[in-house]
């Protein structure tokens, strides 16, 4: 037997343990769903596997990845659903964050993904997506969470007032993040910033990274991920208000190897050189970068810290949890519903669901965030998470023996919206 005849009926073997766990599930066209993609994971073909509610159809893209889609029965009326099923203890199989050039820079999705040579992936994060409040400020583009790809850290999250997007259930935060460890198994977990300033003998918490939004009295960082917008959006908005005036008391110092080269009143714009970072202070941060001169030694840390996980993420991103455990959390709306995004964790972490809504206007009365959850559980996720939906909702897959990837919903804005983030899947 050869090694990849070896490796076929181990993956027939995982799958037909995953079938004995998924006989309980509650709706015939969910378990038949499911079924047909990781049937369709291990390269095999499932008969009959339509679900009740109308045609599904699932293809694999390479092995452990399958893609399918079908009908969602729903308060609004039936939707369309696109799920992308990755197989994570598939030792060809990755999941990474798809990024546009800087932090504060969006593109499609499509972009995103061929530019990384991903073979399909989802929208992610909610973003500054508009700003109206502050004249003269513009929109970044950054999104509200963390960041982190191939391991490296990107960004923090903004204060919990700052965010854009639907209200999210009670007791989330802007911090909590969907990632994929070194372990190769997924799983929710909440990403804190870390850090400190020291200069001239006294230190104060470092409070934000490439974030377009600070918190009340703080000191943030930008390094040469942020790109060139003006970094003057960090100091409006309190961390209640995301439409509170700008502050009035700000400074600004610039940091390379090791020492302040130059000092502003106001936040600059402009790209980071590599290896220099920008310090923007408001209020009480402003007061203490405001003692310091050029010349000045000073000291710069930071690193993410998780919450409920000891293992390093080489991915992760931001949005808000629906699913845990199995069960919904509290108080998810049950009232709005529009076309949405999620990622839902199956199987103890090693399987992961992309899910995306189709935008067509036969199926734009999309889910309420209430809903999402029910189908991910559904779909045999035990965990789930929610992402960026309406006009950002898309998902994009490249064919085997394709060079480029196709959209395969119809976004609900008529074309693709550009977007800052995305969960991208590779296979070697």
């Amino acid at each position: 037997m050869t090694r990849s005849d070896r490796q076929r009926n181990d993956e027939r073997r995982s799958d037909r343990q995953t079938y004995g766990r998924l006989r309980g599930n509650r709706r015939l066209r969910t378990t038949l769903t499911v079924l047909a993609a990781w049937s369709a994971l291990a390269g095999t073909a499932l008969v009959g596997a339509a679900p009740a509610s109308g045609a599904s159809r699932t293809t694999r893209l390479a092995p452990g990845i399958a893609y399918s889609q079908f009908d969602v029965p729903a308060a609004n009326g039936t939707t369309h659903a696109h799920l992308l099923s990755i197989d994570l203890t598939n030792a060809h199989v990755r999941v990474d964050l798809l990024h546009a050039s800087a932090v504060a820079a969006r593109a499609p999705l499509s972009q995103l993904a061929d530019k990384a040579d991903a073979l399909g992936g989802v929208n992610g994060d909610f973003f500054h997506i508009t700003e109206t409040q502050h004249p003269g400020i513009a929109a970044t583009g950054s999104s509200d969470g963390p960041e982190i790809a191939s391991g490296r850290t990107l960004k923090a999250a903004v204060p919990n007032g700052q965010r854009f997007g639907p209200a999210p259930p009670p007791a989330t935060t802007t911090r909590d993040v969907i990632g994929v460890g070194t372990d190769h198994r997924a799983r929710l977990d909440r990403l804190t910033l870390s850090g400190t300033v020291r200069a001239a003998g006294t230190e104060v918490p470092l409070r934000g990274l490439n974030q377009y939004a600070l918190p009340v009295g703080s000191v943030g960082a930008f390094t040469s991920d942020w790109g060139s917008v003006s970094r003057a959006r960090a100091t409006c908005g309190t961390d209640t208000s995301r439409a509170a005036p700008c502050s009035t008391d700000t400074y600004e110092v610039t940091i390379r190897k090791g020492r302040i080269v130059s000092t502003a009143d106001t936040p600059g714009s402009g790209a980071v050189p590599a290896g220099t970072t920008v310090l923007v202070g408001r209020e009480a941060g402003a007061q203490w970068l405001r003692a310091l001169s050029p010349g000045h030694r000073i000291q710069v840390t930071h690193r993410l810290v998780a919450a409920s996980s000891g293992t390093p993420y080489t991915f992760a991103i931001g949005g808000f949890p629906v699913l845990k455990g199995g069960q919904p959390l509290a108080g998810l709306n049950n009232t709005t519903a529009a076309v949405r995004t999620a990622v839902g964790i199956a199987d103890g972490g090693r399987r992961l669901l992309l899910f995306a809504n189709d935008g067509a206007a036969a199926y734009r009365s999309g889910l309420t965030v209430a809903e999402v959850a029910a189908e991910l559980r559904d779909l045999g996720a035990t965990d789930a998470f929610n992402l960026d939906g309406g006009g950002s909702t898309e998902m994009v897959a490249r064919p085997a023996g394709a060079s480029a990837v196709t959209v395969r919903n119809h976004p609900s804005g008529g074309a693709e919206r550009p977007v800052p983030n995305g969960i991208g899947v590779f296979t070697r």
